[in-house]
């Protein structure tokens, strides 16, 4: 499971729009359009007792945050440009936004830990990826494609919860399913 924040309908046809004639120019594994998210916490095993306390904690956490402005804009790599595994698309934040998100994904958290669940304990780098990659690859030239790129903006109004059911998507992906979402209280 993980708690995430997705961006509208409207947004994420956009990025779709964008990276779609460029699809065929790379040889990456381009992550559904319907499965970008930006993960505030990953949850690696939660099990079905444990689903009711994360998701009030998380109705929780998200209550004390208020809403916020974000756009979908330029991008990046993991763990880099020069041995990138991972394309992502950045998101645009005002500090005040960027306080916000941070404080929501340690809540999310925290919440998950309430609940006893162990939580990915990377730092928090918000992102929606956008493909990942067979092998390390030099990809400054796909930096600089996404880095071109500015979406639409929305508010970011609700966290979700969204269960991940490992090789059961299309060609043997992971099917996404939203098990609750939560609005953010202010």
């Amino acid at each position: 499971m993980f708690a995430a924040i997705v961006p509208p309908q409207e947004v994420v046809e956009d990025l779709d729009a964008f990276l779609e004639p460029r699809r065929e120019h790379g040889f990456f594994r381009w992550s559904p359009p319907e499965q970008l998210h930006v993960t505030l916490a990953f949850l690696d095993s939660v099990s079905d007792h444990a689903v009711e306390d994360l998701e009030e904690g998380l109705a929780r956490a998200a209550a004390r945050r208020s809403a916020f402005p974000a756009r979908v804009a330029g991008g990046g790599a993991f763990p880099d440009a020069a041995h990138a595994r991972v394309l992502y698309a950045g998101l645009e934040l005002t500090f005040e936004a960027r306080t916000e998100l941070d404080r929501l994904a340690t809540g999310a958290r925290a919440a998950a830990g309430r609940a006893g669940l162990s939580v990915d304990g990377q730092r928090f780098r918000p992102h929606l990826t956008v493909a990942r990659l067979g092998h390390a690859t030099e990809a400054t030239r796909w930096l600089r494609i996404l880095d071109s790129y500015e979406g639409p903006s929305w508010t970011v109004d609700r966290v979700a919860l969204v269960a991940s059911y490992l090789g059961e998507g299309p060609r043997g992906r992971p099917r996404y399913e939203t098990v609750a979402e939560l609005p953010l209280g202010g």
